[in-house]
């Protein structure tokens, strides 16, 4: 007898839910005859440990935080996006705020930056401020050592060109042109096998990526890589260790000289793009290498190895910005933390997985999109910080602590009438090696840090600077 394609899909699917894989249903690509990919609908699913409101949780006994450091930003210049790093030298670190010009719908780009002084004086400051002062996407200012000499610049895609700032005065030290629209965000990397991520990456909102040598050499350029949208920032990774990276660009992974190396199957691709990407596991070649990636618009998270095969993959809400580490050691493995987007007010999931994607716990709070995870008392587990709320959460349905935003007196103008939305970052700020907690707001406003004196030290240290291509997503 003679099988179709169709029907040689549905007996895989039988064959995979004979083998018992327990709460897991099995979705394939029945025209192409994908191999069945362990799926879970978590819109369907119950949680092993807690479910509850972050509101509901008690404040009392719960220590509060206060703030190290809180900077007024200027009232100017200020944006909703920031960025952290030792701008002079000096071993203190500054805080990098940025604008964002919008002509259109969905095309952005970085108008102007001033920097403060952890004491909140400015340091200096660039460009045009009379943009807008909000963001709901990436804004393409970094904070990067383009230039290898142990000096950090601030790097901006501006409107049709991108600027080397130098960190210390914010003189413009160089500039070279790049496409109109192509200012979505601004990412390095290594792709030209140097010894060290002196590449620029530059993108449309969801078309085309450029990759450029710093000096301003345009290398390749991809238009809707593998056929489908971008992501909203490129995710450099060295796959095949041989000294260049690879781009995850979406739904599609480029080598170094923008060919394709390999992407997703159709069938869990319609529609949307990849939102968050994240190199959950290190490996030594690329089939042990794991990576978490979200869709938006697809309402899926899928875990893949370096070579685009989908080991596992949840379902059934839209998943955004995903974090993981060690939040409980009574559960085997990691935990992986992903807030819900596009959800009403009050009512913004986050949820707790372990390893396999098994829907563990869920913090409903007032707004999820901002989180972060951080070892914050010493114990070597992570706690979540979620944004909104201000608040550290653990894996067992408790708040461990709860953090005092105070605002400078002047600080909300004109511009900042409505509720502000908190976001969050992780800087080594005080200079003890422990990441800590830089809370800022969109519309900007101000600036909160918090010392970690008690967490772990980070295994491989940036000097007093943020992950070298800083992302909402």
């Amino acid at each position: 007898m003679r099988l179709t394609r169709r029907r040689l899909a549905e007996i895989t699917v039988a064959v995979v839910l004979m083998a018992g894989l327990g709460p897991f249903s099995s979705q394939v690509a029945a025209l192409d005859a994908e191999p069945a990919i362990p799926t879970r609908d978590l819109a369907r699913a119950t949680p092993s440990r807690f479910d509850v409101h972050v509101n509901d949780l008690p404040d009392e006994g719960v220590p509060v935080v206060h703030p190290w450091k809180t900077i007024k930003l200027d009232p100017a210049y200020r944006g909703g996006w920031v960025v952290v790093g030792d701008l002079t030298g000096d071993g203190v670190a500054e805080i990098v705020s940025a604008r964002n010009g919008v002509p259109a719908r969905d095309v952005h780009y970085t108008s102007s930056v001033v920097a403060h002084r952890l004491d909140g004086s400015v340091l200096w400051n660039w460009g045009d401020p009379s943009a807008r002062n909000a963001i709901t996407h990436d804004v393409a200012c970094q904070i990067h050592d383009l230039g290898g000499d142990g000096r950090n610049e601030v790097v901006v895609a501006a409107d049709r060109r991108v600027v080397v700032l130098d960190g210390a005065t914010g003189r413009e030290l160089r500039h070279f042109e790049i496409p109109e629209n192509a200012s979505d965000c601004i990412t390095f990397s290594n792709v030209s096998g140097g010894d060290r991520a002196t590449d620029v990456l530059v993108k449309t909102r969801y078309g085309q990526i450029w990759a450029y040598h710093a000096d301003g050499k345009l290398l390749w350029t991809v238009e809707k890589p593998g056929g489908y949208r971008t992501s909203h920032q490129p995710f450099p990774i060295d796959l095949d260790g041989d000294g260049r990276d690879e781009i995850i660009a979406g739904f599609a992974a480029l080598n170094h000289d923008g060919s394709l190396r390999w992407r997703l199957p159709d069938a869990i691709c319609r529609g949307g793009h990849a939102d968050a990407i994240r190199l959950f596991r290190d490996g030594d070649r690329p089939e042990a290498k794991r990576l978490l990636l979200t869709h938006c618009g697809g309402n899926r998270m899928d875990l893949l190895d370096g070579n685009g095969r989908v080991l596992w993959s949840v379902t059934g809400l839209h998943f955004e910005s995903v974090f993981f580490g060690e939040l409980d050691k009574e559960l085997p493995g990691r935990e992986i933390v992903v807030d819900i987007a596009h959800q009403p007010w009050g009512k913004s999931p986050l949820l707790v997985l372990d390893e396999g994607g098994s829907l563990v716990g869920r913090y409903m709070t007032m707004r999820s999109r901002q989180h972060r995870l951080v070892d914050w008392l010493g114990t070597g587990e992570d706690l979540i910080f979620c944004g909104q709320t201000r608040a550290l959460l653990d894996a067992k349905g408790q708040k461990r602590a709860r953090f005092e935003t105070p605002m400078p007196d002047g600080a909300l103008g004109e511009d900042n009438t409505g509720t502000l939305r908190y976001m969050i970052h992780l800087a080594d700020v005080t200079g003890n090696g422990r990441p800590d907690l830089v809370v800022s707001t969109v519309p900007g406003t101000a600036v909160w840090i918090y010392g970690n004196e008690n967490g772990a030290k980070c295994l491989s240290r940036q000097r007093l600077t943020m992950p070298t291509n800083a992302t909402l997503y």
